[in-house]
């Protein structure tokens, strides 16, 4: 019998295919999750892979769904990063070679082991992306790809200058993708924690420090710290509690799923990351802290009408800015009706290149 990952959950047809997704992040685990079960409705077959990361595992439990675990990440080290990548290459490859199991398309979010397993195997590839500011992931990984599928928000010329061939575009962001599915939010009462925290709250991500596109760790900790004046602060750690952090500032043990989160705040306060966007999606404000520079997603809702606002660097700014917004809940149920579910444009395309790929040889 074949393990959950890789049943189909629709009645089979002549024309099912074989669809891997590799997910890197929390993020790629609920986008994997909501083109697979929409795969397996069509009938066809898909095998989940991820690796050992803070959020993967634990989400894909919350989720209900069966990843097979690959390799790890590695923060921080680009030695280490190179390595671990290596390796996990190799061991996806095995795993395909050796199970028996040949995908007539592979699909990821940038996951680089994917595209160069997928490309060096000839099987086709559609890969996600909203963050042409990672240029190293993007050189490594649009080139590989038939398709290239991403937001109206991005220039399509940012996207063929890091060599993608064919872009796809939709009218929304990733995150309608999970949003808009409310299976794939955990319910709050997952958190029963949450209901005792005194109002207003205020969920504060930390800036990932341990990405190659990373500048420094502390600057959310600092706004944080600053926040707890106006309420309770729950500060989304990346790799622990950071030092010097005041103890009125709650760092939960354990993983939350900050999508939820997000959606039960007052205020999310972030540098530009997935949350934020999925808070505004929610009608939750949100102040995107300028880390990064222009990030198009978040500018598209913004402009569209969500409760996302940009705001500097300097904590006595934030706080200020957090003031207005505190209570500022919106409905956006209109708004985010009207924008495109990405998952059908992408099984679509699975479907469009399914049989294009290269025979396989022993």
């Amino acid at each position: 019998m074949l393990p959950s990952y890789l049943r189909s959950s629709g009645a089979p047809s002549k024309s099912a295919l074989r669809a891997w997704l590799d997910a890197c992040t929390g993020k790629h685990i609920r986008y994997a999750t909501a083109i697979a079960r929409e795969l397996r409705a069509r009938g066809h077959e898909v095998l989940l892979t991820t690796r050992e990361h803070p959020d993967t595992l634990a989400l894909a439990r919350l989720l209900g769904e069966e990843f097979r675990p690959v390799g790890r990440y590695v923060p921080h080290s680009r030695v280490g990063k190179l390595l671990a990548s290596v390796e996990r290459e190799a061991e996806l490859a095995r795993t395909l070679a050796e199970g028996g199991w040949w995908p007539d398309v592979a699909i990821c979010h940038q996951s680089v082991e994917l595209c160069r397993v997928a490309f060096g195997l000839g099987v086709p590839i559609i890969c996600t992306t909203d963050s042409p500011h990672a240029r190293a992931v993007g050189r490594l990984t649009l080139p590989l790809a038939e398709v290239v599928v991403a937001s109206e928000a991005l220039p399509s010329g940012l996207l063929r200058e890091l060599g993608a061939k064919r872009v796809e575009q939709f009218r929304g962001v990733d995150e309608v993708a999970w949003v808009r599915r409310p299976e794939l939010l955990t319910p709050a009462d997952a958190f029963p924690w949450l209901k005792e925290l005194e109002r207003p709250l205020i969920v504060v991500r930390e800036e990932e420090h341990g990405a190659a596109y990373a500048r420094g760790r502390g600057l959310m900790a600092r706004i944080a710290a600053r926040l707890a004046e106006l309420g309770t602060v729950v500060f989304l750690a990346r790799y622990g509690r950071p030092e010097g952090l005041p103890e009125e500032v709650l760092v939960p043990e354990g993983f939350v799923d900050a999508a939820t989160l997000a959606g039960e705040a007052d205020l999310v306060v972030g540098v530009g990351g997935t949350i934020c966007r999925e808070a505004a999606l929610q009608g939750t404000p949100v102040l995107v802290v300028r880390y990064l520079g222009r990030l198009h997603v978040n500018a598209y809702l913004a402009e569209k009408g969500f409760p996302l606002r940009e705001v500097g660097p300097e904590a006595g700014e934030v706080l200020a800015k957090a003031r207005e917004l505190l209570g500022a809940r919106r409905d956006v149920g209109h708004l985010l009706a009207s924008l495109e579910d990405p998952v059908e444009l992408i099984v679509r395309l699975a479907e469009e290149l399914a049989g294009q790929g290269v025979p396989q040889h022993s």
